[in-house]
């Protein structure tokens, strides 16, 4: 018989499983893996556009195309997980990781390869930043490792993702950079890392038994990717406010700013990687310390975090009236530490406002908002082709002033439907 609130009483006692505390590792593992495959194609669209085997317009639709197989596994697999269990979701996500790189390598030139290989990979991210964040967040309690903290599933997560999008971006830019093969070697190499977080996750338990398989109550799968809380007034004030910022930071930071300076640089691509991963090496910097930036009464965290987007759009404004490698490198930091600080606020708040229910759907709408923000730099690129007087420091001024309306309308609401007084309800 299921409990009363959404978890599973055929769940293992809570002691089964602590013997070992490192299960959250191997499936944090497989989200840093399937990271690294998204993000390793940023940098090198600077190397596709300086082929010209590809068509520009088609070179910034691949980012679209991406987000569009993220989109969908963002909403449907966390559901899904929450009905079936984490485990054989996540364990999707890599072979779907390392087919798409497989394409991407394999269509070098060839535009239908590519774009299977971005959409499949997109898929593969949405996968482990709804399952896989709800995955390692139920493997950081005492159930499975007693020394985790209530922010240690939201920290572990945002520490993942993160390190993975900065590494693959890195090193894939480099190779492309200093390497032979630079159209296959980065996703060779990316293919040998995943496919021993395969075999890493099969020795993790599984943490969501569902209902309709163990006797509970029995609900259609319609029924299951209904997301109850996602109507919680502090999801829609606070969380929603915050989340395009995530990858609107990090989209001006490693999109828009090597874009800039593409002309300005000697060696553009290793520049684009370097950006890209300094930025989100900050980024998982300030998620070491962000559990001490939040707070049970207010929402303290969401507003440093928009507070610092609010500074690195600021700078990014200023520098694009007169580029150059170091202030834009200096505006991208600080950008990545707004992305950094924001992915890990948005889900710290998201598991404190859902239920076992739908945690794992919640999860899944926060990253779809987080994914908005990957519009910013097509949207910009087209602005300042058809408008004369949308220059970017126009642009990138106004994205600052949106930020700052967001911000206050977390400020207005910091303490709406706080879980503790919820749960006194």
């Amino acid at each position: 018989m299921a409990t009363t609130n959404g978890t599973n009483s055929n769940a293992a006692p809570q002691h089964e499983h602590r013997g070992n505390t490192r299960f959250w590792l191997f499936s944090a593992l497989a989200v840093f893996a399937v990271a690294w495959g998204g993000n390793q194609f940023t940098p090198l669209m600077v190397m596709y556009r300086l082929n010209r085997d590809l068509a520009p317009v088609f070179v910034d639709l691949l980012l679209f195309v991406y987000a569009l197989g993220i989109a969908p596994a963002l909403l449907i697999s966390g559901p899904v997980s929450d009905r079936i269990g984490r485990k054989p979701v996540m364990l999707v996500a890599p072979f779907l990781s390392i087919l798409g790189s497989t394409l991407i390598a394999l269509g070098e030139k060839t535009g239908p390869l590519i774009l299977s290989g971005r959409f499949i990979s997109g898929i593969a991210v949405g996968i482990v930043m709804a399952v896989g964040g709800s995955w390692v967040k139920e493997l950081s309690t005492a159930r499975f490792d007693p020394t985790a903290k209530t922010t240690s599933g939201a920290k572990r997560q945002s520490m993942a993702l993160t390190l993975g999008f900065g590494f693959g971006a890195g090193i894939a830019g480099t190779l492309a950079q200093f390497a032979p093969l630079p159209g296959q070697l980065a996703y060779i190499v990316h293919i040998v890392l995943t496919i021993p977080t395969i075999f890493g996750m099969m020795m993790v338990p599984e943490t969501r038994q569902s209902p309709h398989l163990h006797g509970g109550h029995h609900e259609s799968l319609l029924q299951s990717l209904r997301t109850p809380s996602v109507t919680n007034r502090r999801f829609l004030l606070v969380v929603a406010m915050g989340a395009p910022w995530v990858f609107g930071a990090a989209g001006v930071a490693y999109a828009i700013i090597p874009s800039l300076m593409q002309n300005f640089v000697s060696q553009p691509v290793f520049y684009s990687a370097m950006v890209t991963f300094f930025a989100l090496l900050l980024g998982f910097g300030i998620q070491q310390i962000g559990p001490r930036l939040v707070s049970n009464h207010s929402a303290r965290g969401s507003l440093i975090a928009i507070g610092i987007v609010i500074v690195g759009m600021g700078s990014a404004a200023a520098m694009s009236t007169n580029p150059t490698a170091v202030t834009a490198f200096l505006a991208a930091l600080v950008l990545g530490m707004g992305y950094g600080l924001s992915m890990f606020t948005g889900l710290n708040e998201v598991q404190r406002i859902a239920g076992p229910r739908d945690l794992a759907g919640l999860t899944g709408i926060f990253y779809c908002l987080t994914y908005i923000g990957f519009a910013f730099p097509a949207i910009l690129t087209e602005l300042s082709h058809s408008i004369p007087w949308m220059t970017y420091p126009v642009m990138l001024g106004g994205g600052m002033v949106i930020a700052l309306a967001m911000a206050t309308v977390i400020a207005l609401n910091s303490r709406v439907n706080l879980p503790q007084h919820t749960e006194l309800d």
